[in-house]
């Protein structure tokens, strides 16, 4: 069975999963011409090993603690914490402990 995405206008929860965290499976919410968002789960632990995105990205930790590697060093994402990369930039995560987090990928093409 496909997976349902967002629909334009609807309204969709980003809160923290708490105890559902254990069970969740990271998951795309919306898939649209120009953009992609992704609810990330991570369990204690689990890396995403380095890669890059064709479009500029944002990930915002929602619960958890997760270590983001990027050229300029590694920083700490804690719930609220938000970065934002460009194009192509080289970055890893790997969760501290079971986190989520929230990641919307420009996926248009530049003209």
């Amino acid at each position: 069975m496909a997976q349902q995405h967002v629909q334009s206008g609807q309204v969709v929860s980003v809160l923290p999963l708490g105890e559902q965290l254990a069970h969740a499976k990271t998951m795309a919410l919306l898939k649209a011409d120009q953009l992609e968002v992704v609810r990330i789960v991570l369990r204690a632990g689990m890396a995403l090993h380095e890669h890059s995105a064709p479009g500029e990205i944002t990930v915002q930790c929602i619960e958890g603690r997760i270590e983001f590697d990027t050229p300029q060093g590694t920083q700490l994402l804690e719930p609220g914490g938000f970065i934002h990369l460009r194009r192509n930039e080289p970055h890893a995560l790997r969760a501290l402990v079971d986190s989520s987090a929230l990641v919307t990928i420009c996926v248009a093409a530049r003209t």
